[in-house]
């Protein structure tokens, strides 16, 4: 690889992640449906059509956003994982990283963006988080006998992305996650201000029912 053609990657990459930051700042102000990328243009001294060289479309710029959420909450939760955490540590992990950015995580938590879809990539990564609770959920699995949902899940696993554990821990796992994900998303609204306890020893209660 030449010496320009590096230059360049690394000037594109910078432009990139400028524009990203442009980007997530219009969302925290006005949501994602808000998201212009003549607006951005504008803040980052370039014409609409220099810009689209970078994005070729809104969907592109989006999808990047979620891209990085993904990643970000993957590596994340990996890490807690390789230090020891198990499953009532990774809900507070998870907890921490929505909580240092709560636009990042309703951006792939909350209400889908109107008319966008998203690439097969993404998902792939949203299935490294999952593949990381149904580890740590089958770490604490017991024995009893199926339940009718479990029996249920057996057949309908594909939002397991593959992973190969057993209906009790799905179960366990999508307990997990629609516990927590239903507590965060409360909180991060604001839903619980003025009730005066703490959303962390809420979500410590929620995760020991089973």
């Amino acid at each position: 690889m030449t010496e320009n053609g590096t230059s360049r990657e690394r000037y594109r990459a910078q432009v990139r992640a400028e524009i990203k930051r442009h980007a997530w700042e219009q969302i925290a102000a006005a949501g994602v449906p808000a998201l212009s990328l003549n607006a951005i243009a504008k803040q980052v001294g370039m014409s609409g059509p220099a810009l689209y060289r970078y994005f070729a479309s809104r969907d592109e710029l989006i999808t990047a956003l979620i891209r990085d959420a993904y990643r970000s909450l993957a590596d994340t939760v990996r890490a807690a994982r390789d230090d020891g955490a198990g499953l009532r540590g990774l809900a507070h992990v998870i907890r921490d990283w929505a909580r240092a950015d709560p636009q990042r995580y309703f951006l792939v938590y909350g209400t889908p963006v109107p008319g966008y879809h998203a690439p097969d990539d993404t998902t792939a990564i949203s299935f490294e988080v999952m593949a990381v609770l149904l580890d740590a959920c089958a770490a604490e699995a017991g024995d009893a006998p199926p339940t009718p949902f479990e029996e249920h899940l057996e057949a309908h696993r594909e939002w397991a992305g593959g992973h190969p554990a057993p209906p009790a821990v799905l179960h366990r796992a999508l307990s997990f996650w629609t516990r927590l994900h239903g507590v965060l998303s409360l909180e991060l609204a604001g839903h619980f201000a003025g009730m005066g306890f703490d959303p962390d020893l809420l979500i410590t209660e929620e995760l020991a029912a089973r």
